[in-house]
């Protein structure tokens, strides 16, 4: 089922399955925000990275013993949310554990997604319960794709990826083929405020970046300013990616983990770059705003 939000400057549409934004509608320029999920290309919105992030070495990892199957991202993704409460520009959606749950991931937990339409901005917050009697490692992402070009007029090298300051991104090297961390890094960029779209920027695959000081990440219409910007504070990766060939959407992605390593012992208690939570504790996003659209005549992000 899909959730219609609506305000003055916005129209939003987030479906139960997977608690997805699939669609944000700019109502002054009358167009489509989100990349459209063609199957083709990339089947996905805005897909929720939940209970890790990335791939697991062997596809799977164990915990007491226990072997547990894992596909890519998780599972959250995939599996149907509940309405917890909605009004006109507000929707809430739960995934609790429950018997398919534990077949994939050995925990009692709750994750609630609540998305709110505030101004220009669509705000994103997560909350997860560690409902178990034992310490709980996780990790969350976003992965977020926008259409891009903004329309036919504009074409790749209309646009960049800009920083709130300046910025020299470490990449966190992942092997191509494995979708692994190979446990090296290198500078992207030295002190940059932009990094120029290109058709070529993601031949290999997606670029993983940490050490970030930045408030967000933008993706910038150059000659005429419009842009959509992601705010990342707070997370000590983030991700830019799209699919080889002609750039038709970009994906920015903040996240709290990283695929498994190549040498990755599979023991879910020692998988790093993990959010450690105890029992009977909850842990939240602390964004201001996950999506925030900016148009030349456009008032400021309202905080």
């Amino acid at each position: 089922m899909e959730y219609l939000l609506e305000n003055e400057f916005l129209q939003a549409a987030v479906s139960s399955q997977g608690a997805e934004l699939v669609s944000i509608r700019d109502k002054a320029a009358g167009r489509e925000l989100m990349w459209q999920a063609d199957a083709g290309v990339w089947g996905r919105h805005a897909p929720i990275l939940f209970p890790y992030c990335g791939r697991l070495r062997g596809g799977a990892f164990t915990h007491r013993g226990v072997r547990y199957e894992g596909g890519q991202h998780g599972f959250a993704r995939d599996m149907e949310h509940a309405l917890v409460e909605k009004d006109e520009a507000h929707v809430s959606l739960c995934l609790e554990a429950n018997v398919l749950t534990m077949e994939k991931f050995p925990f009692a937990f709750r994750l609630v997604n609540t998305y709110s339409l505030e101004g220009c901005s669509v705000v994103h917050h997560v909350q997860v319960e560690n409902q178990s009697g034992e310490d709980m490692p996780f990790s969350f992402g976003y992965h977020p794709g926008f259409a891009c070009p903004f329309d036919a007029a504009h074409g790749t090298q209309d646009y960049v990826l800009r920083f709130s300051s300046p910025q020299t991104p470490t990449v966190v090297e992942v092997d191509e083929a494995s979708g692994l961390v190979t446990g090296g890094t290198h500078t992207l960029f030295e002190n940059v405020t932009d990094i120029p779209l290109t058709d070529h920027l993601f031949d290999h695959d997606s670029i993983c970046m940490k050490g970030l000081t930045a408030d967000t990440l933008s993706l910038v219409e150059t000659g005429t300013g419009r842009g959509i910007s992601v705010d990342i504070t707070g997370f000590p990766y983030v991700l830019v990616w799209s699919v080889k060939g002609p750039v038709r959407f970009v994906c920015i992605e903040p996240w709290h983990g990283l695929p498994d390593s190549a040498g990755a012992t599979g023991e879910w208690l020692e998988k790093p770059a993990t959010v450690h939570l105890a029992p009977d504790e909850s842990w939240g996003t602390q964004l201001l705003s996950l999506i925030h659209i900016s148009e030349p005549t456009r008032p400021e992000r309202i905080s």
